[in-house]
């Protein structure tokens, strides 16, 4: 298998923002706009950018396996988990599925939410052609549920963390807008205006979980971009 050969440049930029690493598993600090699989547009995926890195650093002439046991919509940035074992991609699939990878996120929202913490039930539908969802009883239909909590304000936004209680399509975005708290830069949601990379301010900030193969605790936390003025990385 031949991989793309990476510059020294996004070699040292991908090194940078590895955050837990080993035999079987792989944590990755991701910026907004990028994919963490291949789509329509034909960017070229982290996965991919991934093994190129792991073939170069550490000289594999063979292939090199990258498996993905969860997305990370491409506007959104933080923490990516991504598999380097089949054993390791087969359960963590099976944890994500029961509820065993626990995710908090930041959100950067154009209001500060009222009241300053509490739990959201939805009941959401997904427009495939929109490529959005809404809050609505109609067809299809699926609950929704996300804690979230108030935690300060930098001159002009709102810090708000969420925890993810289910995983439907751009759940955080949907439903912080439904009351009122759309997240900086999500025109799709409400945000009065885009961000300059055209990402949003959705950030995984921390994933916590019980090893797949080594049953030890994993605690793995992500700075934020740097575009986020007023909040600490």
């Amino acid at each position: 298998m031949v991989y793309r050969q990476l510059t020294d440049e996004e070699f040292a930029d991908i090194q940078g923002r590895i955050l837990y690493e080993d035999n079987h598993l792989l944590v990755f600090n991701k910026r907004p706009g990028e994919i963490v699989q291949g789509d329509k547009t034909g960017d070229e995926p982290l996965a991919e950018t991934l093994k190129a890195f792991i073939a170069r650093r550490d000289s594999k002439p063979g292939g090199v396996f990258m498996g993905i046991p969860h997305r990370l919509d491409r506007p959104v940035s933080g923490i990516v988990l991504l598999a380097k074992t089949s054993k390791a991609l087969e359960r963590l699939g099976e944890m994500f599925r029961s509820g065993a990878v626990h995710k908090t996120y930041w959100a950067l929202c154009c209001q500060k939410p009222e009241p300053p913490e509490g739990t959201l039930t939805d009941l959401l539908v997904r427009n495939e052609k929109q490529n959005k969802s809404y809050v609505s009883k109609g067809p299809g239909a699926k609950e929704a549920r996300l804690r979230y909590r108030y935690l300060r304000s930098t001159e002009r936004y709102h810090l708000v963390e969420v925890e993810l209680l289910t995983g439907r399509h751009h759940q955080i975005r949907c439903q912080l807008s439904h009351i009122g708290c759309p997240i900086k830069g999500d025109l799709k949601y409400g945000a009065p205006r885009s961000n300059p990379d055209g990402g949003i301010c959705l950030h995984a900030r921390n994933i916590q979980f019980i090893h797949p193969v080594k049953k030890t605790g994993v605690d793995v936390t992500a700075p934020v971009p740097e575009n986020w003025k007023g909040v600490e990385k």
